[in-house]
């Protein structure tokens, strides 16, 4: 950790597209880490899903509608300057905050998050980046630092990296992606989690001899952004799900990320998938909140928001916009 000199400490939590990182900072706050933190979220579709999961977090704010890299890079500063504002206007007999937790948006590149809070004139005196964590994706790491450079500069920035999904991963292939990352930044600390539990990582030291993979001159493609569906409340589910998982079948590499809360005859469930890997849903509490469900987020490539819902009324036979 830096030396704060009074200053609010920030802790960036970064990390590619269904890394893992809601997971673990909803363990990490279930655990009881970052107490009396204020927890904000960043996602760069404009219906936010991953504050549901965040109720262990006392004070929690949400960004949603843009990456805090680039296009909400202003609303971001407008925030931490209304926080430095509130919190230098706090009786001294108060507790003060003292730490701020941003989880970023999948797209973001937390050195030029980085880089706006030094550079700009009021937060350098207030706010101090403390430390970058950045999750990597034991599953799918090696192919995103293959295939997406905006992963290699989440690497490259972080203080610390922690692996998720390692009991899911082949030892050599994770062997490889460990040796990676090592490589790509040195200094960085490097620890493994399963399900956003912390677990050791095997050693490796004496695993690998082959050439480490060289990302340079690796072709750029098309940007990655956000879509949304708008779910009738009469769709058969059962339908939807055969349809969806037809989609990520055909188009599973474009496809990177699916996440949303949909009412279900169970219930609230959770929708997530991490390209053509469908996680388990999970059942969510009434929050008693104004959320608006049965929305599906869907980030990737190479489609419309015109074809997603075309496919869908096709297949399933209802209202969907």
């Amino acid at each position: 950790m830096s030396d704060t000199d009074g200053r609010i400490r920030l802790v960036i939590l970064g990390g590619y597209l269904g890394s893992g990182k809601t997971t673990w900072l909803r363990h990490q706050l279930h655990d009881g880490y970052f107490q009396r933190a204020l927890v904000i979220v960043n996602e760069a579709a404009e219906t936010p899903i991953d504050d549901a999961l965040l109720g262990g977090s006392d004070r929690l704010a949400v960004l949603a509608g843009g990456c805090v890299c680039c296009d909400a890079k202003q609303d971001l500063i407008d925030l931490l300057r209304r926080i430095a504002d509130d919190r230098s206007r706090t009786v001294s007999t108060q507790s003060p905050l003292d730490l701020i937790v941003l989880e970023t948006s999948g797209l973001a590149d937390p050195g030029a998050i980085v880089e706006a809070i030094r550079s700009d004139p009021v937060l350098v005196y207030h706010i101090v980046v403390s430390e970058v964590i950045v999750a990597v994706d034991g599953l799918h790491g090696m192919s995103q630092l293959r295939s997406e450079p905006l992963s290699r500069h989440q690497i490259e920035v972080a203080d610390r990296m922690i692996i998720t999904k390692i009991d899911a991963v082949d030892p050599s292939e994770l062997a490889l992606l460990l040796a990676t990352l090592k490589a790509m930044s040195p200094g960085a600390v490097i620890s493994g989690a399963v399900k956003g539990e912390s677990h050791n990582l095997p050693d490796f030291s004496e695993a690998i001899a082959e050439t480490l993979p060289d990302f340079a001159g690796q072709d750029l493609k098309a940007p990655i952004s956000p879509t949304r569906l708008y779910l009738d409340d009469s769709i058969d589910w059962t339908a939807f799900t055969v349809w969806l998982s037809a989609l990520l079948y055909a188009r599973g590499n474009d496809i990177v990320r699916v996440k949303g809360v949909i009412r279900t005859p169970a219930g609230r469930l959770l929708l997530q998938t991490v390209r053509k890997i469908v996680q388990s849903p999970e059942i969510l509490p009434e929050q008693g909140d104004t959320r608006e469900d049965n929305i599906v987020v869907m980030i990737g490539r190479g489609f419309t928001h015109a074809q997603l819902t075309k496919s869908l009324r096709h297949f399933v036979g209802v209202q969907a916009g």
